[in-house]
C-alpha cells in the first residue's frame, strides 16, 4: 500500500514591509531687511536625513535658533496635507525678537527607511492596525 503523500506545510505569510518615507530637508538663513543679532549669517544652513543633522564643513549654528527649529523638523519631514499649515508655510522667524535672520525648510528629496532598522518596538498585528 502507497504511503499517504505528508500535508503540505501551509504558506508562511509574505514578510510584512516595514519600509516608511520621511523628507530630507535643508535648513537655510534667509536675510530680511531687518539687521541680522545672531551668529547665522544668510546662506548658512544645514540638512536633515532621517534623524541627522550634518552641517558644511567649519560651519557652525547657533544653539537658540536651534533649540526653535528642532521640534518643526519632524513634521517637516513627514507628508501632510496639502491645506496644512505645515505644508505650506516654509520660514520661521529667529527666536530673537530683535534679530532679523529667518530660516527657510525646503524638502529636498526622500529617504525610505525601516521600521526594524530605527527602533526596538515591533510593529502591532497587521489586523489590529
Amino acid at each position: 500500500m502507497p504511503e499517504p503523500m505528508p500535508e503540505s506545510p501551509a504558506a508562511a505569510p509574505a514578510p510584512r514591509d516595514d519600509a516608511f518615507t520621511l523628507f530630507d530637508l535643508r535648513v537655510e538663513v534667509i536675510a530680511t531687511d531687518r539687521p541680522m543679532v545672531c551668529n547665522h549669517p544668510a546662506g548658512d544652513f544645514f540638512t536633515l536625513r532621517g534623524e541627522n543633522l550634518a552641517f558644511p564643513p567649519g560651519q557652525t549654528f547657533p544653539l537658540y535658533p536651534l533649540a526653535a527649529l528642532l521640534p518643526l523638523l519632524p513634521a517637516k519631514q513627514r507628508p501632510t496635507h496639502p491645506n496644512d499649515w505645515m505644508t505650506t508655510d516654509a520660514e520661521i522667524a529667529c527666536p530673537d525678537p530683535y534679530c532679523g535672520g529667518r530660516f527657510r525648510i525646503t524638502r529636498t528629496g526622500t529617504t525610505t527607511f525601516r521600521h526594524a532598522d530605527v527602533t526596538l518596538v515591533p510593529l502591532p498585528p497587521e489586523d489590529s492596525v
